[in-house]
Formats: C-alpha cells, sequence, structure tokens
C-alpha cells in the first residue's frame, strides 16, 4: 500500500498524479477582498468565521448575535471580530450596504429563514448544513435560492465537494476503466460519546425562557436540528448524491434511542436507499460509541475498483490488486470550501449549491422518517408531506 500527502500527490511525487492542482479548479488569485457579515456566533459560527476572517481574500466587516456572551466570545476568538460593529439583529447586519455577503451559522431551523433574508438582502451567502430541519423549512430555502441573482454565489457547509481529495476521488469513480461500473455505496457517520451526554450537576443551573432554550439547545431536540441524522448525517449523504449522480427514490431504516438522556433526538440509524438504476446506499449513523471514538467515511464499490473518502483522505484499490494508494490531506477541508466561496465571488464566476444542498437535507429527512415509520418512504411522498 503506498500512502502519500497531498503535496506529494499534487507535485507528481508518483508517477500520474493523482490530484488536480487547486488553480485548475479554482481559476486564478482574487485581487480584492470580500466584506462579509457572520449571523451567529455559537461555536461552529466562530469556528468557520475564524476560517474566513483568516482567508487572504476576506475581510470580517460585521458580526451578529441574539445574545451577548456568543458576541463576547465572538470578539476573542475571532481574528478582527473585536474592531467591527456587533448586531442583535439580523437584519440590522444585512441592511449594511458595505456587506458583500455573509456567513449564516445559526440554528438548524433558523437557516431557512435566515437564508431568504439573505437573498432579499442581495448578498453571497456561505450557509452552513443542512438546508432545514424540516420539508417545509427546507422548500422555503429552496424557493428563495430560485430568487437568487446568477451573479450571487451561494455555498453550504458540505465541505466534502470543495476537497481535492474527494475531487480526485471522483474523477476516479468517472473513470469507466479504472472504476467500472457503481454498484454500491456507503456512508459510515460513527461518532463517539454524544449519545452519552448528561447534565453536569455542579454546574450553575441558569434559568432560562423557553425560547432562548430552544435556540441556546438546538442541537438537543427533533423540532430544531431535525434529529441527528440530518444535522449529522447529511454530509455524508451528500456526497452518496453526488458520487451516484441522483438523489434516492426511496428509503427504508431501523432507528431510534438507547442512550441518550437529553433532548427528544434518537441516537442510531440504518437507513437503505435506492437510488435510480438500482443502485443501493446504506447509511450507518450512530453516536452511541463512547468517546474517542470516531469512524466518518464513505466507500463505493465499482466492477473494476474501491474508493473509500474520509475528510483528511481518500483510497483507491484496483480489482484484482492489493496495490491500494491513500492521498492523505494536510489541512481541514473547511479552508478548502472558503477558499473557494471567496474565488468565486471575486472570480466573477458563481457558486450555487442550494439544489445540490437541498437533496442532501431531504435525503437525510427521508431516511429518518423511514426509520420513525417502519416502513418504506417514497421521495415523492416526503416531498408531499409538507
Amino acid at each position: 500500500m503506498r500512502t502519500l500527502t497531498r503535496r506529494q500527490a499534487i507535485t507528481g511525487a508518483v508517477a500520474g498524479p493523482l490530484l488536480v492542482k487547486p488553480a485548475t479548479a479554482f481559476t486564478t488569485q482574487a485581487n480584492s477582498a470580500v466584506a462579509f457579515g457572520i449571523i451567529g456566533t455559537g461555536g461552529r459560527g466562530r469556528y468557520v468565521g475564524g476560517v474566513m476572517a483568516k482567508d487572504r481574500n476576506a475581510r470580517l466587516a460585521a458580526i451578529c448575535d441574539l445574545f451577548p456572551d456568543r458576541l463576547d466570545a465572538a470578539k476573542t476568538e475571532i481574528p478582527g471580530a473585536d474592531t467591527v460593529p456587533a448586531y442583535r439583529d439580523y437584519r440590522e447586519l444585512l441592511a449594511q450596504p458595505g456587506i458583500d455577503a455573509v456567513l449564516i451559522a445559526t440554528p438548524v431551523f433558523l437557516h431557512p429563514e435566515h437564508f431568504e433574508a439573505a437573498v432579499k438582502a442581495g448578498k453571497h451567502i456561505y450557509c452552513e448544513k443542512p438546508a432545514g430541519a424540516d420539508v417545509a423549512g427546507v422548500k422555503r430555502l429552496m424557493q428563495a435560492a430560485a430568487k437568487t441573482g446568477p451573479a450571487k454565489s451561494i455555498a453550504f457547509g458540505f465541505q466534502q465537494r470543495f476537497s481535492p481529495e474527494y475531487l480526485e476521488a471522483e474523477r476516479i469513480l468517472r473513470d469507466p476503466e479504472r472504476f467500472g461500473d457503481l454498484t454500491l455505496m456507503i456512508s459510515y457517520w460513527v461518532w463517539g460519546g454524544n449519545a452519552f451526554a448528561k447534565p453536569n450537576p455542579n454546574a450553575p443551573q441558569r434559568q432560562m425562557p423557553p425560547e432562548e432554550r430552544r435556540i441556546r439547545e438546538w442541537g438537543r431536540f427533533n423540532e430544531t436540528s431535525g434529529d441527528f441524522i440530518v444535522e449529522q448525517d447529511c454530509h455524508g449523504l451528500d456526497v452518496l448524491n453526488w458520487f451516484g449522480g441522483a438523489h434516492p427514490l426511496r428509503a427504508t431504516g431501523v432507528g431510534g434511542r438507547r442512550m441518550r438522556s437529553i433532548g427528544d433526538n434518537t441516537d442510531h440509524a440504518n437507513v437503505t436507499y435506492e437510488y435510480p438504476g438500482g443502485l443501493i446506499g446504506w447509511l450507518l449513523g450512530t453516536q452511541l460509541p463512547p468517546k474517542p471514538w470516531w469512524d466518518v467515511k464513505e466507500q463505493f464499490f465499482g466492477t473494476r475498483g474501491v474508493i473509500e473518502t474520509e475528510r483528511t483522505y481518500f483510497s483507491y484499490m484496483p480489482a484484482d490488486s492489493k496495490d491500494r494508494t491513500t492521498v492523505r490531506s494536510q489541512r481541514e477541508i473547511t479552508i478548502d470550501a472558503v477558499e473557494a466561496f471567496y474565488r468565486s465571488v471575486l472570480d466573477g464566476k458563481p457558486l450555487n449549491m442550494a439544489m445540490n444542498s437541498a437533496e442532501a437535507t431531504l435525503t437525510a429527512i427521508l431516511g429518518r422518517m423511514a426509520c420513525e415509520q417502519r416502513r418504506p418512504v417514497t421521495w415523492d411522498e416526503m416531498m408531499a408531506s409538507a
């Protein structure tokens, strides 16, 4: 087995480079900065906002959150956030004419509302995944996206689509000589520790109004997060849809709640998706293992080879061979996604990920419905449910 770094692959350390150079995929270097604002400065907003603030093609212009403690955390953790205006109302941030783009990193159930407002304000948008917590919310986002001007970039936090490793894996998968026909797809999202989380008895018991708790603790509830299969597993399902070339036609599944003690989300799901042409996709998603267990990857089986993808590597093994080649990444793929977003704005070659992101979210909702109802659920039935 050969293991390469991304740098070795790009520079041709082996015969026949495995990766395309980033400049090939993302055009030329920009010559100015995009002024952006952050809507939602919770944990994810501070992380992605920090990546954006460090991007040479971007300039942080404003931050926004309902809660002062979240704004204070952003001012401490995001470079430059302590020197820009801070808003409590996202509409005030969107009304600023000097802001070109926004990062939406609010609770999942608020993504459609905030996305719709950003479209109306004429901003470029980088929205965290998923597209919504339910079918009605995703439809609202899709309707807003249809009104986006053709010059606006619409990106979502499905970072795998910008990873050079994933892009090279897809190139191999599309090559009939190297991969053959795609016969089976599998997404594993096995994340340890979350289902065992319990309230800290030594922590101060803060009294919050119900609406504040709903926003601060959105990840614990089906209504606000879409359940773990939507909030978490939409990443892998997006890759299955991408590599498979379509969304599934129906799903069957089992799942439930075994160990989770906070909120009403479930903690395990096993779903079979049926795609056009008889292609099958499997999802194994769970938060049951103890920390620090982590096994998050996708596998694609072809008649001439096997591909495995993960956030830090991809591997390819041709049929009738034990020679598996693995290419490992040297950086977090969120950086790839953020760089591609800003390049698209400055190069005048806008992205529009709205439909793919909506379909990935709806694929997760379809799986959730199949698990809840313990019967096959079709895509059309799901779409007609709201």
